[in-house]
């Protein structure tokens, strides 16, 4: 039974048997034929079509190789030349790279036929790139204006100041293709980072991994000839800022800007002029300031900072005004600050209901021990009115007071000297006075510090002490 049973099937269905088993050496055929079409090119010498090889970089991905150690062909896993430890320039001279593999994917046509040479795509592996401050502009046009598909991974990105490196950017990983598309992944200041970018780069997201620290760019359209702009907003852990920008060649705009955190709030405007010299031009209007913030600054820290501050030229205004409803001891505060190669110079006027303080002066931050001068004067008329701001009391209604002091003061030693003290017409300190309200001076608002000297209760005990 089971003999006629397999009878009738392999009458029936021998066709279709013979058909299968011709199968199983029509696929060894074209699996030899595939292994041989790509394993015969490893045979060729690649160093002669070098030349080619050159010219493709050059034309499509405006890639200059300058040297190279050598050019083997890889079969697996998909047909690539590798070319080992290249030297290269992009889009620019000064722009330089040194690349331990750059790899090439050929179309497949072009494993045999270097004619017409075409390539899927490229990648670098393990480069180190350095590039001038002042040309980072390059790479990101290089990058937007790049339609051919390219990848980095493990790049080290150096930036120069005057051929002084001043920036590491390391493990970076960057493809214009693929599932990653325009997403960077590295690591600057030991910390990782990623970055997003859209398709049309006109949104750009950041993030400092485990830092707490990101900020996103929503650029306007981008157009060639038109100042680049748009709206940036930043975090750095509690602390918020957002602000519209405008950019070109020469400058860098800065308006509608707000800043924010619990200590500190402010808005303002600032014009960054790069060419042909460097200028910072800022108004700054404060909303909200916590005076214990700025007794926390390390003042020496930052004086110390005198390579940035001697590159800094700026003119600032900073004002201030107290809310209606606020308790605050200050009414209006308004700064004027020039900074110009380390030297300041400085007009501030601070209102406490109808009294006036106002003090000009300057220094040389650049020096190991800053000296600020003051040329200052206190004027109320109504010194009672006055006192009662530092809980004071006072007998006389309606009594003028107009106090003019001048002197200089060690910003780091916490040390004072008063060169002359006036009041009105009816008093000016002998030299012995001087030295007794310096030692006062030092003694009680200086005990602990610059920022310190604006406490009410520091200068109420002062107030006491003198009177």
């Amino acid at each position: 039974m089971i003999n006629k049973v397999y009878r009738n099937i392999h009458n029936k269905y021998s066709t279709l048997f013979k058909f299968i088993f011709f199968l199983r050496y029509l696929f060894g055929i074209f699996f030899i034929s595939i292994v041989l079409f790509l394993s015969i090119p490893n045979l060729f010498d690649h160093e002669k079509k070098g030349v080619i090889i050159k010219q493709y970089l050059l034309d499509s991905y405006n890639i200059k190789l300058n040297k190279y150690e050598s050019i083997k062909f890889n079969s697996l896993p998909t047909p690539n030349l590798e070319i080992i430890n290249a030297s290269i320039n992009f889009n620019s001279k000064k722009f330089k790279m040194r690349a331990q593999k750059l790899i090439i994917y050929p179309r497949l046509l072009n494993i045999y036929n270097y004619e017409n040479f075409r390539a899927k795509k490229i990648v670098l592996e393990k480069s180190e790139a350095f590039l001038q401050s002042d040309e980072i502009s390059i790479l990101g046009k290089f990058i937007y204006d790049l339609k051919n598909k390219l990848r980095f991974n493990n790049l080290e990105l150096k930036i120069l100041k005057e051929n002084k490196p001043i920036l590491k950017i390391k493990k970076i990983n960057f493809s214009n293709y693929g599932y990653g598309k325009n997403i960077i992944n590295g690591n600057v200041f030991e910390k990782n980072f990623k970055i997003k970018m859209s398709n049309n780069f006109e949104k750009i997201k950041f993030k400092l991994l485990k830092a707490g620290i990101s900020f996103e760019i929503d650029l306007e359209k981008i157009e060639k000839n038109i100042p680049l702009s748009g709206v940036i907003k930043i975090k750095v852990l509690n602390s918020n800022l957002k602000f519209s920008f405008k950019h070109d060649d020469k400058k860098f705009m800065i308006y509608n800007s707000y800043f924010r955190n619990k200590d500190l709030s402010f808005n303002n405007t600032s014009e960054v002029i790069y060419h042909p010299f460097f200028n910072i031009n800022s108004n700054y209007f404060i909303d909200e300031l916590n005076l214990e913030f700025l007794r926390d600054l390390n003042l020496e820290k930052i004086l110390n900072s005198k390579d940035i501050i001697k590159k800094i030229n700026s003119q600032n205004v900073i004002n201030y005004k107290s809310k209606k409803f606020n308790r605050n001891f200050i009414d209006n505060f308004n700064l004027k600050a020039n900074l110009s190669y380390g030297r300041l110079f400085y007009l501030k006027t601070i209102f406490i209901s109808d009294n006036i303080f106002s003090c000009d002066g300057h220094t040389n931050l650049l020096e190991e021990y800053p000296i600020l001068s003051f040329n200052c004067f206190i004027k109320s008329n109504d010194k009672k009115n006055l006192l009662k701001k530092f809980s004071i009391k006072y007998e006389n209604k309606d009594e003028k007071f107009n106090l003019n002091f001048v002197g200089n003061l060690n910003i780091l030693n916490n040390k004072i000297n008063f060169k002359s003290i006036q009041l009105g017409e009816v008093y000016k300190a002998e030299k012995e006075d001087l030295i007794y309200f310096k030692e006062a001076f030092e003694n009680i608002l200086f005990d602990k510090g610059f920022l310190n000297i604006f406490n009410s209760n520091k200068i109420k005990e002062f107030i006491l002490e003198i009177s």
